[in-house]
């Protein structure tokens, strides 16, 4: 089973009736989670200021997508639940979304709205062919029993996780560069 539409738009409530600042709520997903870290796709600046466009990536460095499933594919792990995994992708990617599967009702904040997808864990490899080149990785992700989040947002370098100490203990122990978070701190951020 590959992504589809997701009918049952209120498995988003969690997310955003949450209360969160919108800006902390698309970074790092929901409050209450035991530990958040976050996956950069590329370094954190080394000087106040700097533009993302300055960072020197070998040619090897791994895509955001191929990032981003890696840790997906740790945090399968963590959850108890065979069921649909969930998947948010931002209204504003426009052409890089497949219009078989974002279509329909938006969920979101004013700031950002996006199309919902479930899909099965199993298949995730198999999401990314599903956008056209090589579009931004899924807003959000998490599994039905919401054991943990994946969010990331359009406009930061990285990725926010939140999940269980065991969780993210395991992505801080994989080869991804990630690091731990704390949510209500500002992180890092290109200009």
């Amino acid at each position: 089973m590959t992504l589809r539409p997701c009918t049952r738009a209120f498995e988003a409530d969690w997310l955003f009736r949450s209360g969160l600042p919108w800006e902390q709520l698309v970074t790092f997903g929901p409050s209450g989670f035991d530990a958040y870290a976050r996956l950069r796709f590329i370094p954190d600046p080394v000087r106040d200021g700097q533009p993302e466009h300055t960072v020197d990536l070998p040619d090897d460095h791994p895509s955001e997508w191929s990032q981003a499933w890696a840790a997906l594919d740790i945090l399968r792990r963590f959850t108890t639940m065979p069921g649909p995994w969930y998947v948010c992708a931002w209204e504003g990617s426009g052409h890089t979304l497949p219009p078989e599967v974002f279509r329909g009702r938006l969920v979101g904040v004013p700031e950002r709205l996006y199309f919902m997808a479930e899909g099965a864990s199993d298949d995730v490899q198999e999401w990314e062919a599903l956008f056209d080149d090589g579009g931004p990785v899924p807003a959000f992700v998490w599994p039905a029993d919401r054991a943990w989040c994946f969010a990331s947002d359009v406009d930061p370098h990285w990725a926010g996780i939140g999940g269980s100490a065991a969780a993210v203990e395991a992505l801080l122990d994989s080869s991804l560069d990630l690091v731990a978070a704390d949510p209500a701190e500002k992180p890092p951020a290109y200009y």
